[in-house]
């Protein structure tokens, strides 16, 4: 598969606001013809005007990524309408910002259905269409909560864990295959996104991203980087890269530092109108846009991935790493 994306038939779920609508922005300024999948209509034809603003191609079609049969669908209108599908996203995803004690059973196979196998069926949906070209590209989007949970959000993190174990089980699955299609995953930093304007919560104070916070564009620039490269793994923003080795490191200090910060650290001290929609069942309705209310606390550049795009200088760092995980094991054994 060629490094371009001129003219490539690329399908993105969770298309309609935050990351993938900025991703969608991303690839259309290097001419590829898009489909835009979600479950709010006012958000596609906002993402689609984007998309024409920047230069692309873009069709819509309205879909719960819960619904396999859906997802089938929606890859079929693609193939048929677009052209043969180079290149799928899986980026949809809900949450509940609730204690673990207090959710409910629904709401955890909502947000797993959701945020897992949402990705897990759209894999799917591509992957037989893939296959009998034996060509392509699929990009799972993870987070740093795919290896460190944190309170408040339970089902997402284990539907981010589960994407982990889905995303590796795959991959060597098409190793074993010989299979020239691509599995990659990026995982996600905090990001100002409308996720937290439109979540379910049981918090009368209005949701926030935790830690330092980057806007949408950081992560699509790095998907479409990933859908380049078909690099296997690719983490955004240094912070991303601190939870993850911190957690396999120091995994019980990191239970006590969420344990006295996570809380409060995924709060703001303004109130939340009792009377919010959210978008856990239905999408809320109108054009939420990409961007959060955290502007003036996003940056929207990114020093480490600037470093991670210079193959030799990743390599040095990626290797020191690898080096201080062997000897922190080895340390552990010997005590």
């Amino acid at each position: 598969m060629d490094n371009s994306n001129t003219n490539k038939v690329v399908v993105i779920t969770g298309a309609s606001a935050g990351v993938g609508r900025a991703t969608a922005k991303e690839f259309a300024k290097e001419g590829a013809k898009i489909l835009l999948i979600a479950r709010g209509k006012d958000g596609l034809e906002g993402a689609k005007r984007d998309v024409v603003a920047c230069g692309g191609q873009a069709w819509v079609y309205s879909a719960d990524v819960a619904d396999a049969k859906q997802i089938e669908a929606a890859a079929d209108y693609a193939e048929e309408h677009l052209g043969p599908i180079d290149i799928w996203i899986n980026n949809a995803m809900v949450s509940v910002f609730s204690k673990a004690i207090d959710m409910s059973a629904e709401e955890y196979s909502r947000v797993t259905n959701v945020t897992y196998l949402g990705q897990v069926y759209g894999t799917l949906a591509a992957l037989k269409r893939m296959k009998e070209r034996n060509s392509g590209r699929i990009i799972l989007v993870g987070s740093a909560l795919s290896y460190r949970g944190i309170p408040l959000q339970s089902a997402y993190c284990a539907s981010k864990h589960a994407i982990q174990g889905f995303f590796e089980s795959l991959r060597a699955e098409l190793l074993h295959d010989n299979l020239n299609i691509d599995l990659s995953i990026v995982h996600l930093p905090a990001m100002n996104t409308t996720q937290f304007g439109w979540v379910k919560t049981r918090f009368d104070k209005k949701p926030q991203p935790m830690g330092k916070i980057y806007q949408p564009e950081v992560a699509a620039r790095a998907i479409v980087e990933v859908a380049k490269s078909g690099v296997r793994l690719r983490m955004v923003g240094y912070p991303t890269v601190q939870t993850i080795w911190g957690n396999k490191l120091v995994p019980e200090f990191l239970d006590h530092y969420m344990a006295k910060n996570g809380i409060s650290g995924q709060l703001t001290n303004e109130p939340e109108d009792e009377d919010r929609e959210n978008n856990l069942w239905d999408p809320v309705p109108g054009d939420q846009g990409i961007y959060g209310g955290f502007a003036n606390r996003a940056q929207d550049y990114s020093i480490y991935d600037k470093i991670v795009e210079n193959k030799k200088v990743i390599g040095i760092f990626g290797a020191a790493l690898v080096g201080l995980a062997l000897l922190t094991g080895f340390s552990k054994k010997v005590n």
